[in-house]
């Protein structure tokens, strides 16, 4: 694997290193040594699947409540995501920075997601889906979000979403004044 800075502080794209003969391509998608020799986290207690059916679906912009911030490693499986993360974290060089990258299947990019960033896709093809390893357990309590179109951050979505869930749609703007990734509404 190789380790690539984002411009956001700490949150690093994954880039595989496969082994190619005449049958494929074998590559380690994860490795403990290599995580931490990155000084990446190497506990993922969860992973997850996203199965979207339809290009333009948008999942976004989520967030766990402090103390609950988790990270997560993400990888497109099948088809295409424009993944966006966004750093949260009061006092990071890059608080309030975004960064979008392509994860596709054909690319095997993932995208590791430090604590105290708000994530989403939207699907560049039919049937995308994403795989996460998770920092931390499914705390419903502390999921929060925010508008996928926030002006706050003003993300150059390359596509217009076409389908969201209606949490998803409801969700406040940031009050970059007042934030507080602990109080914000669920």
């Amino acid at each position: 694997m190789r380790f690539e800075e984002s411009p956001l502080a700490d949150a690093v794209v994954v880039e595989l290193d496969p082994h190619v003969d005449e049958r494929g391509a074998f590559a380690r998608t994860f490795c403990v040594d290599e995580f931490s020799n990155a000084g990446l986290p190497t506990d993922f207690p969860q992973c997850n699947l996203s199965v979207n059916h339809r290009a333009g679906t948008l999942r976004g912009m989520h967030f766990n409540a402090l103390p609950f911030a988790e990270s997560k490693l993400v990888r497109c499986v099948r088809g295409a995501v424009h993944d966006v993360i966004v750093d949260l974290r009061p006092g990071s060089p890059t608080h309030f920075e975004w960064f979008g990258i392509d994860l596709t299947a054909d690319n095997r990019r993932a995208l590791f997601v430090p604590e105290g960033f708000a994530h989403g896709f939207v699907t560049l093809e039919d049937e995308s889906d994403v795989y996460y390893h998770m920092g931390d357990r499914y705390r419903p309590g502390a999921a929060r979000g925010f508008r996928w179109d926030d002006p706050t951050f003003d993300i150059a979505w390359p596509v217009e979403p076409a389908v969201m869930s209606e949490a998803d749609a409801a969700y406040p703007d940031i009050d970059p004044v007042t934030f507080d990734a602990s109080a914000m509404p669920s």
